[in-house]
């Protein structure tokens, strides 16, 4: 009974948060809903519920029983601070772009492995994300609670990518797949990627900025 008092609450949030990635994406569910909102509709919505959900996540880890695996260092911090910056980065120049080959796109009939922006170098833009979140975090929270969040979702990023892979062969056909995922890797400085990246580097601040409010815990503790 103890044990449920000490980790219900974060038990809880985990069970919701695997449920809800596992009922709402499933084919016959999924397109009743993007007949009813939309592509963009279901995609806005998924991840705002997201967000929340793993918020939800992130508060119950740290009023969970606090058990240490490593000490932290003042240094630990620059992991998640740089980290960060990377990661919604990475979503600032994906959101919104052409994908056939991950989940996130729009307008995917549009993709051209030719042209295919940051693509090119990160085919799960989503999930190459939401592991530098991981991995960043995981550093100065060596606690069980936030380590087993962390490592749970780093793991499901990296899992994520072969079993995105696995199901794209089937949806497309391999040889479909296979000229899509050539992509063409280059570095090209336009008006358009730098907006992104300056969007990204504003989102950035406001996250770090709310970091307190929203998870109760300052990004800026260096002693």
């Amino acid at each position: 009974m103890q044990f449920f008092q000490d980790w219900g609450n974060f038990l809880a949030a985990f069970v919701v948060f695997f449920l809800s990635h596992s009922i709402p994406v499933r084919p016959p569910v999924k397109s009743r809903i993007v007949a009813k909102i939309g592509a963009r509709g279901f995609a806005l919505g998924y991840s705002a519920l997201s967000i929340a959900i793993l918020t939800w996540i992130i508060v119950a880890a740290g009023r969970a029983p606090y058990i240490e695996l490593w000490s932290y260092q003042p240094w630990q911090n620059y992991a998640p601070l740089y980290g960060m910056l990377a990661a919604i980065v990475i979503i600032s120049m994906a959101f919104g772009q052409p994908n056939p080959l991950s989940f996130g796109g729009w307008n995917n009939d549009r993709f051209d492995p030719e042209n295919p922006g940051i693509i090119g170098w990160v085919r799960h833009p989503l999930l190459i994300a939401l592991f530098i979140w991981s991995a960043a975090h995981m550093v100065p929270n060596g606690n069980l609670a936030h380590v087993i969040v962390f490592g749970l979702f780093g793991g499901f990023a990296l899992l994520g990518r072969k079993i995105i892979d696995k199901r794209s062969k089937r949806l497309l056909g391999l040889e479909k797949w296979q000229h899509l995922s050539n992509t063409k890797r280059q570095i090209r400085i336009t008006a358009r990627g730098l907006k992104r990246i300056g969007i990204g580097v504003l989102i950035y601040l406001a996250v770090l900025y709310s970091h307190e409010i929203v998870i109760g815990v300052t990004p800026f503790i260096w002693d």
